[in-house]
């Protein structure tokens, strides 16, 4: 097998099912050689199962592919590491991280529990940041070393996180943690040959159906799509962008966020200074009502789910 990936060593976390399960197959199939790592748990973190990564190897091998399942937790600093040194141990080296493990415990503020908060932020925001941490040191020491880099990180962040969503303050409090993460990591991994990227997939899949993104982007599926008809909701479809990141013709794109749906893809503009006001001494707080009004006036207004500045 070849393609834009062919020869590099590509992790994949939360590959078991789904968006994941699409990155993995489609590497396989650009001729990467990929490492599949799921805890085979419930959309809530609970249980686990070998299950899901096997099958997914089973299938980039029987494609020809080389893959390996991988059942390491990445919200454990130690199962992170583990990770990132099982594969190099497997494949003589590391290329990409896709940091794709995600779980939701969705609910409202006044009713969501210590634990629920802790179980999300654990897996999302630190999953993804001990995963760059281990590959960045390994990265680090290579080219300390006086060996280049080509190398890839692609986060996963959320519309929930980059625009808000109702009833997930966890998870898109972690995916806007992500978000920042990307960007503040492509400054500090420039140097060693590294580019950071993070995507804003919109699928539908176990962990989405009924989120608000889902409607905006396509609506409940009501009918499965006839063979051979394009699916603007089939979790496959974010693959494509993911793995053209993970190449080496991506070389020159890095701290950048991506909405991806079906056939869509945009690039995110974060937060940015708007309209201001200003003056050469210390503002008193009775003088704020008048000043700050006008500033909101004049001020776009927040992006909706889809990433649209509503009005425009």
């Amino acid at each position: 097998m070849g393609g834009i990936c062919d020869g590099r060593v590509v992790i994949v976390t939360g590959a078991g099912r789904g968006i994941g399960k699409g990155h993995a197959l489609e590497f396989a199939r650009q001729g990467a050689k990929v490492v599949v790592n799921d805890l085979g748990a419930e959309v809530d973190g609970t249980g686990s199962s070998t299950g899901p990564a096997g099958e997914v190897v089973d299938e980039i091998r029987a494609m020809g592919g080389e893959a390996v399942a991988n059942g390491d937790d990445v919200s454990s600093w130690e199962g992170a590491s583990h990770l990132i040194n099982t594969t190099i141990e497997t494949f003589g080296g590391l290329d990409v991280v896709v940091n794709n493990a995600g779980i939701l415990r969705d609910r409202m503020l006044v009713n969501m529990t210590e634990q629920e908060w802790d179980a999300v932020i654990a897996v999302h925001l630190k999953g993804t940041f001990a995963m760059m941490h281990w590959a960045a040191a390994y990265w680090r020491e290579r080219s300390k070393a006086g060996k280049e880099n080509d190398a890839r990180i692609i986060n996963t962040t959320s519309a929930s996180g980059i625009y808000g969503n109702i009833g997930q303050s966890n998870y898109g409090a972690a995916k806007a943690g992500i978000a920042s993460l990307t960007i503040i990591g492509s400054m500090e991994l420039g140097r060693y040959g590294v580019t950071v990227n993070a995507i804003a997939p919109a699928a539908l899949t176990r962990m989405t159906e009924g989120l608000e993104v889902i409607q905006s982007a396509g609506g409940k599926r009501t009918d499965e799509p006839s063979s051979g008809e394009f699916d603007p909701l089939a979790p496959d479809n974010i693959a494509p962008l993911v793995v053209w990141l993970g190449s080496s013709e991506s070389r020159r794109v890095t701290g950048r966020v991506f909405n991806v749906v079906g056939g869509l893809i945009s690039v995110a503009e974060g937060w940015h200074a708007g309209p201001s006001a200003s003056k050469d001494s210390r503002w008193d707080p009775a003088e704020l009502g008048e000043i700050i009004e006008d500033l909101v006036s004049k001020a776009a207004p927040n992006a909706d789910m889809t990433g649209s500045i509503p009005g425009r």
